[in-house]
């Protein structure tokens, strides 16, 4: 039943995210949802509950990897600036450009001079697209160690999930405590007047759904009119004539 009660509000919410998705399109307005956390956090299931709701046309997903071929030669926040929704568009991040502060910092693919000033460079990056008007909502999917390890067993034993567990998921496992810290400062540092974080608890998936769509929802939703807009004259008399036909 309480499974159910969550499906059913989950539901709605869609529907709500959704008619924001249409006023952005109206309005030309652009948004972007940041996702962070720790493997097995729930970042995919959740984007895939937000794709089922919003029309794909104005909707985009980058999944952020590490930098390939020309983007290892250009500034490391290139890629992302490349990415940035167009008028009317939603873009969702599948991690971002936090990578600079977590595993480039923790594996050492970054020195410690770059990152460290990366902290003051993601603000300022951040800040540049809340002045041109772009609405950023960043999420933390957090859970502890126990839940993880029950959902890498529960993948293992399903054949057809087993694809998702990866050596860098083990990798990054035995150095919890070091992203712990890495996750601890990002938070700290990089949540802004203009662009805060917000904590997802994801230890129950249902719930971490619901709270990270009223997330989406509240900062996407503040000053933005999601009335339809009136028919063009000739289609209201076109569709009043043929009702009345019909």
């Amino acid at each position: 039943m309480s499974q159910k009660r969550d499906e059913s509000q989950l539901k709605e919410l869609q529907r709500q995210l959704q008619q924001l998705q249409h006023a952005y399109a109206r309005q030309s307005r652009r948004a972007i949802v940041v996702l962070e956390g720790w493997d097995s956090a729930g970042k995919g299931g959740l984007i895939r509950r937000i794709g089922w709701a919003l029309d794909p046309r104005t909707l985009q997903v980058w999944q952020i990897g590490a930098p390939e071929g020309r983007e290892r030669r250009q500034h490391w926040m290139q890629r992302f600036w490349e990415r940035m929704p167009l008028q009317g568009e939603l873009t969702i991040f599948d991690r971002s450009w936090y990578g600079r502060v977590l595993v480039e910092r923790v594996e050492g693919f970054a020195e410690p001079d770059a990152w460290q000033r990366a902290y003051d460079e993601i603000n300022q990056f951040e800040r540049s697209l809340v002045e041109e008007n772009v609405r950023i909502v960043k999420l933390f999917l957090d859970i502890d160690r126990d839940t993880q390890m029950r959902r890498f067993i529960k993948r293992y034993e399903t054949p057809g999930k087993r694809w998702k567990l990866t050596e860098d998921d083990i990798r990054n496992r035995a150095r919890w405590d070091d992203y712990e810290t890495a996750y601890a400062d990002m938070l700290e540092r990089c949540s802004t007047t203009w662009a805060p974080w917000t904590r997802i608890d994801a230890r129950h998936k249902h719930k971490a759904r619901i709270a990270a769509f009223e997330a989406i929802i509240e900062h996407l939703a503040e000053d933005v009119d999601v009335t339809p807009p009136e028919l063009p004259p000739l289609v209201q008399a076109f569709m009043e004539e043929q009702v009345r036909e019909d």
